[in-house]
């Protein structure tokens, strides 16, 4: 064991020491990086601020607005509180009308027969099941939703998962943002509608993780965005809501058949078609799995080479949101110089404080409190899922694996039996 002292640090009790300019350089970096972190911490609580403030804002003045909607559903196979999220889609407080349209690649899908259920037990619902045989591209999900929009009755079209959970106002207030601006507003008519949502995890710490990282990592994130960029210039799949002339103007669904983020890439087509895209003041829940650790990354690799194919430079940003993280790699490299100790003091400080205003005021997610000691290993397992995200473009989806290039999804080659 060898004993290396630096002026002004603790010693460093180690196996292996390393060159002494390679041991500045690392503190260096660790430390710019943890100053960073902190700058995105507090960039992101006052993105959370304003929209806090907006929502308010926007509650208190909301504008009447019900036109006919049709709710598009593209289901594969049954997901964890599935009924129960298409049951919170039948009670709305909607003074318009609106329809369901779940569509399903084959009857013989479980699916299917929990659309039959859900049509007995909401006679009073326009609910429609259909067989989407047809595959177009890579994308099941945008074959089926090209054959639902096909089939719907209504000017209005409002996609999301199976597993989204809404209150009985989410219609109300999410068509509400179609409002048409007063006239001396001098805005474009909002093409398109989004929402925040948060997670529910279902039992395994791999789950409750994943839940963590929607309401401290994704989320803050969308929020800051919205903020530096001026508003939000694409579509979350929680909730994709538009226009059909605005869907029309883009081309329709059928370009995105082979891209893996088709909610990213509606969004942003309508925002370049001259619409704006808006963030609806209710937030939606969606069911995480009671994933096992190799599920767990799966979905977590899937999600960061997603994001990776479609914001780039946002994705190489990601290295600042890791803020804590770097701090404690810091308190390492240095040496345990009070430098670092006040460093990692206030990262931990203002990571508590982003968690708990973004998850439980901004999202109401009564779960991120006792789990925000899980935030230490969140951090440094999403830096590690981070560095992965750049070393491949293999991604599982559904049980089926595809390689990405340039955003879009190509059948991946089966792998020989041996491996």
């Amino acid at each position: 064991m060898v004993v290396r002292e630096i002026p002004g640090h603790w010693p460093l009790y180690t196996a292996f020491t390393m060159p002494h300019a390679l041991a500045q350089a690392v503190e260096m970096a660790t430390t710019a990086l943890a100053v960073a972190g902190i700058g995105y911490f507090l960039a992101a609580l006052a993105a959370a601020w304003t929209y806090l403030g907006s929502r308010r804002a926007w509650l208190s003045a909301s504008p009447h607005f019900a036109p006919g909607v049709s709710i598009l559903k593209p289901l594969k196979g049954l997901d964890p509180g599935m009924m129960d999220a298409f049951r919170s889609h039948c009670r709305q407080d909607y003074a318009g009308e609106f329809e369901l349209l779940f569509g399903v690649s084959s009857l013989a899908d479980p699916a299917a027969a929990a659309v039959e259920l859900l049509k007995g037990e909401f006679p009073g619902c326009a609910i429609r099941l259909i067989e989407c045989p047809e595959r177009l591209g890579t994308n099941g999900k945008v074959s089926t939703l090209i054959e639902l929009a096909k089939q719907a009755q209504h000017d209005f079209l409002l996609i999301n998962d199976s597993d989204i959970t809404v209150g009985p106002r989410y219609l109300e207030r999410v068509m509400s943002c179609f409002a048409p601006p007063p006239r001396d507003a001098g805005k474009p008519p909002v093409g398109l509608v989004t929402a925040l949502f948060r997670g529910r995890a279902h039992g395994t710490l791999a789950s409750r993780l994943e839940e963590l990282a929607i309401a401290t990592e994704f989320v803050p994130g969308v929020l800051l965005s919205k903020l530096i960029e001026g508003g939000l210039h694409y579509g979350l799949g929680s909730t994709l809501a538009l226009r059909r002339e605005a869907l029309e103007k883009t081309g329709g669904l059928l370009p995105l058949e082979n891209y893996l983020a088709d909610d990213y890439q509606l969004g942003a087509r309508v925002a370049r078609a001259g619409y704006r895209v808006a963030l609806s003041p209710d937030v939606v829940e969606t069911a995480v799995p009671a994933y096992q650790w190799r599920g767990f990354f799966d979905h977590q690799l899937r999600w960061f080479r997603t994001v990776r194919e479609a914001r780039p430079w946002g994705y190489a940003g990601l290295i600042f949101t890791y803020g804590f993280a770097w701090a404690l790699v810091n308190v390492l490299a240095s040496g345990l110089s009070p430098v670092s100790l006040w460093l990692l003091a206030m990262s931990f400080f203002l990571r508590l404080a982003l968690a708990m205003t973004v998850g439980a005021e901004v999202l109401a997610d009564h779960q991120v409190l006792p789990r925000l000691w899980l935030l230490p290993a969140r951090d440094l397992i999403a830096m590690g899922l981070w560095v992965a995200g750049w070393a491949g473009n293999t991604i599982v989806w559904r049980g089926e694996r595809f390689v990405l290039h340039k955003g879009k999804l190509k059948k991946a080659p089966d792998k020989p039996p041996n491996e």
